[in-house]
């Protein structure tokens, strides 16, 4: 089960859209879960078989717990995998409201603390910010989610932690002997993912030479654990040159050796100062509102409105992605400024903007993409709004009109109407 949003800890099983046993393809919707703020469509993360489904539909499900396994043969009956469980009371741990480790991707399924910003003991509300974590696409800050006092960190800064898993306890009252320890040894291995691989174990007369996975698409996301890319990133090494070379993904810490014996073609430190990155910060969020009136004249679509006003800010007609927690939905915006007239398409995008709305996220640099990217996240009071691109893409007067027109237009919607 994913977490779809820093104060969730549980999700509905709306409805299953394949059924045990079926064959499924990388990316396939397998099932639809309701949070309190959203209904979304989860993808599977492997091809092959489902099997081993455990949860039934109109089922709370915790967050971090496995509800199904993708195997290699319909028939694979294997248990599915448990999460490592937290400590309990019977460890001396304080009592009290549990911080654990979001995910924010749906391959993601650990997290590197990088550094805890509230000592043990401390009183925190709760938009204080407690820990920093290292993902693969970003390092974002993570918010403390309640009131009272920090009476336990389980993990260290530079420890690697499962998705779900409890990282901290806010207590109601001020700790006597507040808890600083390191990931236990039964949490250390990784949760499953919300639906996990399963291997059919060959007897010794079946056991064959598996052949390494291919290598993904030129131009598309590279699979690295968090660890290799920081290491990469600091060593100004370039994963893609691995890619190009063939070898298998996703690549690790040991990987690094193979990738510094690459000549490599371009200088990490050239294509990294070919980015440009403007934020923009408005008071108030006015589209949430926006949305909902126009809702009640018709216009029920709220990525097509957001589409809308983002393809405005541009030289119309053009393609604009709205892209929320993993799931894209492209959008033709054309000439003038009817919303109405703002459909879906599967042409190539001219513009992506990622909602991180509703998360703890509160500053981005993810770097350039084949398209320039607008992302959107909730400020303290309204919005913070950042558009990364590369020069080639727009110049500065282009980059420093498109955003200040659509801060204008999330912060002033009905401006855009008149």
């Amino acid at each position: 089960m994913p977490q779809l949003g820093m104060a969730q800890d549980a999700g509905k099983i709306v409805t299953w859209l394949k059924s045990p046993g079926d064959a499924v393809t990388k990316g396939d919707a397998l099932f639809e879960v309701e949070t309190d703020k959203a209904t979304m469509e989860v993808e599977a993360q492997a091809s092959g078989f489902l099997t081993s489904v455990t949860a039934s539909e109109g089922e709370d499900v915790p967050v971090g717990a496995v509800i199904a396994q993708i195997s290699d043969t319909a028939d694979n009956d294997a248990p599915a995998a448990k999460p490592a469980t937290a400590p309990t009371a019977s460890d001396d741990m304080p009592t009290g409201k549990s911080v654990t480790m979001p995910q924010l991707g749906m391959a993601q399924d650990t997290g590197l603390l990088v550094n805890w910003l509230k000592s043990p003991g401390d009183a925190v509300v709760a938009d204080d910010l407690l820990f920093e974590v290292e993902t693969d696409k970003s390092t974002m800050e993570v918010t403390a989610g309640f009131d009272g006092y920090l009476a336990a960190t389980l993990a260290e800064a530079g420890q690697e932690v499962p998705v779900g898993a409890q990282v901290a306890i806010i207590s109601s009252e001020k700790p006597a002997n507040p808890v600083a320890r390191s990931v236990s040894i039964e949490a250390a291995p990784a949760t499953e993912p919300a639906v996990t691989k399963q291997t059919s174990a060959p007897t010794q007369q079946e056991k064959k030479p598996t052949p390494p996975p291919p290598p993904a698409a030129a131009g598309g996301r590279i699979l690295a654990s968090p660890k290799a890319r920081r290491l990469a990133r600091e060593q100004g090494l370039d994963l893609a040159q691995l890619v190009k070379a063939g070898y298998p993904q996703p690549f690790h810490v040991a990987d690094l050796d193979t990738l510094r014996a690459i000549p490599t073609e371009t200088p990490v430190a050239t294509a990294a100062a070919a980015v440009m990155s403007l934020t923009a910060e408005i008071a108030t969020d006015g589209f949430t509102d926006f949305a909902a009136w126009a809702a009640k004249n018709g216009l029920t679509d709220a990525d097509a409105l957001l589409a809308g006003l983002a393809g405005a800010s541009m030289t119309a007609p053009c393609t604009i992605v709205i892209e929320r927690f993993g799931q894209q939905q492209s959008y033709a915006v054309p000439v003038g400024r009817s919303l109405s007239a703002v459909t879906a398409t599967d042409a190539a995008p001219d513009l992506i903007l990622r909602d991180l709305r509703g998360t703890a996220l509160r500053n981005v640099s993810l770097g350039a993409t084949d398209t320039p990217v607008l992302t959107l996240m909730s400020g303290v009071q309204g919005l913070t709004i950042t558009l990364e691109c590369a020069p080639a893409q727009m110049d500065g007067p282009a980059a420093i009109g498109l955003l200040t027109t659509f801060a204008d237009r999330m912060e002033h919607p009905l401006h855009h109407l008149l």
